[in-house]
């Protein structure tokens, strides 16, 4: 099947003004990312499980088809339904798969949960969702029962690897079960998934999205990864399948388009093992989050390293690691740029000569990108404002769960508000600038952090950075810098080397006034640098 949304090449320009949405009225992700598949070749590979001791399993288009309908029909039998909703409290696994598939055929809402959220995190999304079953393991179990009580509306519980006296067998249910299912008929727009928000300004916020979601990022996924798919492909990423960029820039996509991929957990981000990983597993194309790419560059690059793309988003990779990247790794990086609530509408195509310094790109076809000022208006090329989505592609979320205001509040007219601040120049290169939250007011300056810590993350020593405002009685804020170093680096002399060279590459009235190393910096699930804990002064590392 040749699901390619871009039939020839073409140059940019080709592409954008001849690209039109194409959304059938019924479409289902599971059908499009399995059961399509299985039915014209069951025994095509779609994915490799590597364990965390180097063991692998294959599992084809047919057995997750089989597996997925056989967890369906457990589903039915313990009495789900079409709109209930299935939340799945599970690493990079089959499993994950599995499950996502068996509850989009009954027309049921997925809701992707991290394992490393704690019991409150877990108590706010599972009630705030009304979610009535979960699919976790033995490793996470524990947290759903020892908050089991709090939840009205949780009736069941699958744990993937053994038994429980409190939770059903994941396994043995779909071994009882029937391989054999007739799908719920589901509309393009029918609900689909609830993803969280990472809650950096407020409570997380569940951004609902439809089956068509998925449609949504193929034009960004195959300008990224150079015309996906390619003879030989295969795709992974160290990102959370909790996460949309773990999830949908990868997982989901890959099989979409029939490309094998790989799944595993990795316990820590480990760059000589991602190494051993992807030459022994073949991997071809990848998603890394900057914070991988930036510890990747610690290792060592082995002969023969093969991967024909790389796409990196989330935050700002920075000029630097861009040509880290081509030097080190012979490839050109591409950034994109999105939100959980509107993914993938920015990107970088250094195939198509579509990549400038400093910039995450320009704005996908299908795609309408703005800069705006606070009434809704675009503002002249090369000012600051925020970063804004005209309503209409179909990756944009249905609305925030059971926050009507907050999705009104999310809206100025006809565009949707990133909460990001960016500028877009005369030749439609955007870039992103901080959070509106996160500049920083110093003297009558306005700082965004982004370039003050792509200037200390280009520096050999350093590993992360994260730049803030604190307060000062003269001018209003100063900027401070937390350096996370390259083990065995330290000292006076690198903390005012780092200093200047923000002075010399930036500009001086955007150099740290203040430099604090720390060992690790606070991180949201997905990856993304806590400022406001650093602002707070209460991060020990």
């Amino acid at each position: 099947m040749d699901r390619r949304v871009f039939k020839k090449r073409g140059t940019w320009d080709d592409l954008s003004s001849g690209f039109r949405w194409q959304v059938p009225t019924h479409f289902n992700m599971a059908m499009a990312c399995c059961d399509s598949w299985a039915a014209v070749e069951p025994n095509r590979l779609a994915l490799t499980h590597v364990a965390e001791n180097g063991e692998s399993t294959t599992f084809t288009y047919g057995t997750l088809r089989n597996a997925s309908n056989g967890l369906g029909n457990a589903f039915r039998v313990r009495g789900l339904k079409k709109g209930d909703c299935c939340a799945v409290l599970l690493a990079q696994s089959p499993e994950v798969l599995i499950t996502h598939f068996a509850a989009h055929k009954l027309g049921m809402v997925t809701l992707p949960l991290f394992t490393l959220f704690g019991e409150d995190g877990l108590e706010y999304r599972l009630k705030d969702s009304g979610a009535r079953a979960v699919v976790t393991d033995h490793e996470n179990l524990h947290k759903i029962l020892n908050i089991k009580d709090k939840l009205s509306d949780l009736q069941v519980i699958w744990v993937t690897n053994g038994t429980h006296n409190d939770a059903y067998d994941f396994w043995a249910d779909i071994g009882a079960a029937s391989d054999q299912l007739t799908p719920v008929m589901t509309l393009a727009g029918d609900p689909a998934m609830i993803v969280y928000t990472s809650g950096t300004t407020g409570p997380p916020k569940g951004a609902l999205h439809a089956h068509r979601f998925l449609l949504g990022h193929m034009p960004a996924i195959e300008l990224q990864h150079e015309f996906f798919p390619q003879p030989g492909d295969v795709g992974w990423t160290p990102a959370d399948w909790a996460w949309v960029g773990g999830l949908m820039n990868m997982a989901m996509s890959c099989l979409y388009y029939g490309v094998p991929l790989v799944s595993h957990r990795m316990m820590k981000f480990d760059p000589d093992r991602v190494f051993d990983l992807i030459g022994r597993r073949g991997i071809r194309n990848m998603f890394l989050p900057p914070t991988a790419v930036k510890m990747l560059r610690q290792g060592t690059v082995p002969k023969g390293f093969d991967v024909r793309t790389i796409m990196s988003g989330g935050e700002s990779l920075g000029t630097d690691m861009l040509v880290w990247g081509q030097e080190a790794l012979g490839l050109k990086i591409n950034e994109t740029y999105g939100q959980t609530e509107c993914n993938f509408s920015i990107t970088s195509a250094a195939g198509l000569g579509i990549q400038k310094a400093g910039a995450i790109g320009k704005e996908v076809p299908g795609f309408d990108v703005q800069i705006i000022d606070g009434d809704g208006n675009p503002v002249p090329r090369g000012e600051i404002g925020e970063m804004a989505v005209r309503r209409g592609p179909p990756v944009m979320f249905l609305k925030y769960w059971n926050q009507p205001k907050k999705t009104a509040d999310k809206f100025i007219g006809d565009w949707m508000r990133t909460g990001d601040l960016g500028s877009m120049d005369e030749e439609g290169y955007i870039t992103y600038s901080s959070r509106d939250d996160d500049v920083i007011t110093s003297a009558g300056y306005r700082i965004g952090p982004t370039e003050i810590e792509n200037c200390l993350t280009g520096h050999p020593d350093v590993v992360m950075a994260a730049a803030v405002g604190i307060p000062d009685p003269i001018r209003t804020e100063i900027v401070k810098a937390f350096v996370v170093l390259r083990p065995g680096k330290y000292g006076k002399d690198l903390k005012q080397a780092l200093i200047q060279r923000v002075k010399d590459r930036v500009s001086p009235h955007c150099a740290p006034r203040e430099i604090e190393i720390v060992s690790a910096m606070p991180m949201t699930a997905t990856g993304k640098i806590m400022r406001r804990e650093l602002r707070s002064g209460n991060w020990k590392s």
